[in-house]
């Protein structure tokens, strides 16, 4: 017996590394999984692994960007296993390219896949949760870019997008008992190859196996998470970890507001050691020298 026998399972992007090991997780726990991927062959490659080990499983490759293939998809898991009980929204791209030098087709079509595809799958499974009345999970996936990082304002862009619809659809389909969370997963993929440092340079990363996310997508999956909506996890390789969400932190307050004078006297020694880091990597916050514009 797994702990998803009796359930149905749709993973976007899933022919190849994080989504694969979605896949594969899912069927070994008792799942049957629809395996999306706009690059059919390898989708089918999923499906053969998960055949081959005795899982039930089929291939997709609708594009999950566009309102078509979002309904294409669900409906077919439906078609395929009776209904749906899970989804994950794996599926992404990059179009990387610093901020100035970026164009309307490369920022719109990371946020067309990322966000629009999120939203659009996520509306059409949860409709369907409902209809069936058997709640379910979604889990979108979201980066620790979306803290800001070189060369990626639409994925970064994306990927904060996506972090504040899981807690938005958290609290409106808590009442159909479907619950939302997301993972922040790692693992060395096609795209994090295409990874910078804060300099903009190559970095050369360590291997990270990207299977290792899907132990933790089956559990939030399962009805032994039935009690866990509207968080962030970083997963991957030895760590789960709650990804804290935004909150204000430390204040200055004034019963009268404050005015420029006020803010000019008082700013500084209140809050300047409290500024925050920016970046993935997390540096002490570096612009205490000033932010300047280049010498004449």
């Amino acid at each position: 017996m797994g702990i998803l026998d009796g359930k149905a399972a749709v993973v976007s992007g899933a022919g190849r590394g994080i989504g694969r090991g979605h896949c594969l997780h899912l069927a070994r726990n008792g799942a049957s999984v629809l395996v999306n991927d706009i690059d059919a062959a390898e989708a089918q490659k999923v499906v053969d692994e998960i055949s081959a080990e005795g899982g039930k499983a089929c291939a997709n490759a609708a594009d999950i960007g566009t309102r078509e293939g979002a309904a294409a998809l669900i409906g077919e898991c439906v078609d395929a296993f009776g209904g749906i009980h899970a989804l994950v929204n794996n599926a992404g791209n990059v179009r990387d390219r610093s901020f100035l030098k970026m164009s309307d087709e490369e920022f719109g079509d990371v946020l067309r896949v990322h966000v629009h595809g999120t939203f659009m799958c996520s509306q059409e499974a949860a409709r369907q949760m409902r209809a069936q009345a058997s709640g379910g999970s979604i889990i979108n996936t979201v980066s620790a870019a979306h803290f800001g990082n070189f060369g990626q304002t639409n994925y970064a862009a994306s990927k904060g997008a996506i972090a504040s619809m899981t807690y938005t659809w958290a609290l409106e389909l808590a009442r159909y008992g479907i619950r939302v969370n997301a993972i922040s997963p790692s693992g060395s993929t096609r795209m994090s190859s295409t990874y910078r440092g804060p300099d903009g340079k190559e970095v050369e990363l360590p291997f990270i196996d990207p299977t290792r996310n899907g132990a933790f997508v089956a559990f939030l999956c399962s009805d032994d998470a039935d009690w866990i909506s509207g968080q962030i996890f970083g997963t991957g390789g030895e760590r789960v970890v709650v990804v804290e969400q935004p909150k204000y932190g430390t204040g200055m307050y004034r019963d009268e507001g404050w005015s420029v004078e006020e803010l000019r006297e008082r700013f500084a020694g209140h809050l300047k050691t409290h500024l925050e880091p920016v970046g993935l990597m997390k540096n002490p916050y570096p612009f205490y020298d000033g932010v300047k514009p280049p010498e004449k």
